[in-house]
């Protein structure tokens, strides 16, 4: 059942960066991200509720406390720099990068988790890897904007973090019930959010926001919510270095809707590209 939930975590992510990317277009991405959590937040809450999960609230040991803590805190540091390449670049250029935490997952499960390596682990970095580079890369000639070219920074950063994240969160949820680890992460990422909004003093600018802007922030937390049930869900079961690539198939979904709703186009290499990327994502499974 893990392969199935890891899955649907997949699908609802994919559609996370491309509501989230039509939610901030007018908006500081620091305040799109705490106000996506706010819906995260009460999603996550509600679902411990419909499980009855919450009483095991304190019976949960201070190690688990500490990891979803700091698996929160990764989380947030990655959803802040993701959602800020969101608003910089483009969505088939952002994704790829913050999908290739799988890598750093991949090494840092093997260190810690000790998950066995094999050779189609090995095979599956390479293409993993290869893949990603195709994709990002632009065509040579043309001035550069340095500034416009920050988004790649923010990218890597997201992928740096999110990859401690599922090695922290993987840690963390071993003693706890799946919903409940999720919620409790949420509280973290929440108030680390909104602490970096007022850090940024752009607190103000949440009642400037347009109604289209809200739907497609309530909604794009909406589906973030349902990826991290399934992925946490799917992570408590099943191993780290399987179920964080599946989950980064949601690059497909995500290249889908990027062309239908934000007709950002593929060229010929970022095609083969993907088509790399998901081989080894695919091969991982082996």
């Amino acid at each position: 059942m893990w392969i199935l939930f890891a899955f649907g975590s997949a699908v609802f992510a994919g559609l996370t960066a491309i509501l989230a990317k039509m939610g901030i277009k007018n908006l500081d991405s620091n305040v799109a991200t705490a106000v996506r959590t706010i819906v995260v937040l009460i999603f996550s809450w509600m679902m411990v509720f419909l499980v009855g999960s919450f009483d095991t609230l304190f019976d949960v040991s201070s190690k688990t406390l500490i990891f979803l803590i700091l698996s929160g805190i990764s989380t947030g540091a990655s959803w802040l720099c993701y959602f800020k390449a969101l608003q910089m670049g483009d969505v088939n250029k952002v994704t790829p990068i913050d999908k290739s935490s799988t890598l750093l997952t991949i090494v840092l499960a093997v260190i810690f988790l000790h998950e066995d390596i094999t050779i189609f682990k090995v095979a599956a970095v390479l293409l993993i890897g290869t893949g990603t580079y195709l994709m990002i890369q632009k065509k040579t000639g043309g001035r550069v904007d340095k500034k416009s070219s920050l988004w790649m920074l923010y990218a890597l950063l997201s992928a740096v973090f999110a990859s401690l994240t599922a090695i922290l969160g993987k840690i963390g949820i071993e003693g706890i019930e799946s919903n409940l680890g999720t919620a409790v992460r949420t509280v973290v990422v929440l108030l680390m959010a909104w602490l970096v909004v007022f850090i940024t003093k752009k607190q103000h600018t949440v009642k400037n926001i347009d109604k289209k802007s809200w739907l497609f922030l309530v909604l794009s937390g909406f589906a973030t919510g349902g990826s991290w049930l399934c992925y946490y869900r799917a992570l408590q079961d099943g191993p780290a270095s399987v179920v964080v690539p599946i989950d980064k198939l949601s690059i497909l979904v995500t290249i889908a809707f990027s062309y239908l709703f934000l007709k950002e186009k593929l060229t010929g290499k970022a095609a083969a590209g993907l088509t790399i990327l998901v081989a080894g994502t695919l091969l991982l499974l082996f």
